[in-house]
């Protein structure tokens, strides 16, 4: 059920059906667009307003495989994996405790049936059947990601880098850090309207790397419909290994 928007940001639900789920991001990347504020507005639902940095919307996408993945206190031999992707916009909204921030989620895809199953049931956000082919090393990575409905697709090659592309609207490696750590809870639509279900990624060893990207294509950023010409360009990425962290079911969100 959704609460309240006073509600939002609030501690873990009872309302909710997840326990709290344990694992380990064996690898998480972060594909991030620097976006027209006007244009990206038009793809976040009220009461979300897009956070600015530098005067521009920030929006991407997050490639992460899972490991161990199993309620809390279960032994992790019992967890199993996936391979994951979610298009996600940096908002902001106003509570009854302030201003919070966090993201919008459009569209997620699973290499898992199982997450395809029980999402929007057992925990918050639909997810859509994907195929992923991952290569990587220590140093370099290539991932290829297709929706089984032909809806989206993404392929990244990148290798580890010492700084940030000089055109980032990310001053530092270390503002860019805790720019994404304050993004951990997300919201995603539901087939209620006005109702938005959340999950907060709570992460215990936080540590991004900055990634040179040498290929990236992404058909949701590609789409001239959503993102006329002249307003979206790819800005920065960085990797994110072998983290243990939890997934919190939060208060739902209704407006």
């Amino acid at each position: 059920a959704c609460s309240s928007l006073a509600g939002a940001g609030g501690a873990p639900t009872s309302d909710m059906r997840l326990p709290t789920i344990q694992g380990v991001i064996e690898r998480r990347v972060l594909v991030n667009y620097r976006v027209d504020v006007g244009v990206l507005q038009r793809l976040v639902p009220a009461p979300f307003r897009v956070k600015t940095v530098a005067g521009f919307g920030v929006a991407g996408v997050c490639l992460i495989r899972l490991a161990q993945m199993r309620p809390r206190f279960w032994p992790a031999a019992l967890g199993f994996g996936s391979e994951n992707a979610a298009h996600r916009i940096a908002v902001e909204w106003d509570t009854a405790d302030g201003v919070r921030e966090g993201v919008f989620v459009p569209r997620r895809d699973t290499s898992s049936v199982l997450n395809v199953l029980l999402g929007g049931r057992l925990f918050p956000g639909q997810h859509h059947r994907a195929r992923f082919q991952v290569h990587e090393t220590p140093e370099r990575l290539s991932i290829a990601m297709r929706s089984k409905d032909g809806q989206t697709w993404v392929d990244v090659e990148a290798v580890l880098a010492q700084q940030l592309p000089e055109s980032s609207v990310f001053g530092s490696i270390e503002a860019a850090s805790a720019f994404f750590e304050r993004g951990s809870i997300g919201y995603s639509g539901t087939d209620r309207e006005g109702c938005f279900e959340c999950l907060e990624l709570k992460s215990f060893a936080w540590k991004v790397e900055p990634l040179t990207v040498a290929r990236i294509e992404s058909s949701f950023f590609a789409d001239l419909q959503r993102f006329p010409a002249g307003t979206v360009t790819f800005d920065s990425a960085f990797l994110m290994r072998t983290i243990p962290h939890e997934w919190r079911a939060r208060d739902a969100l209704a407006v």
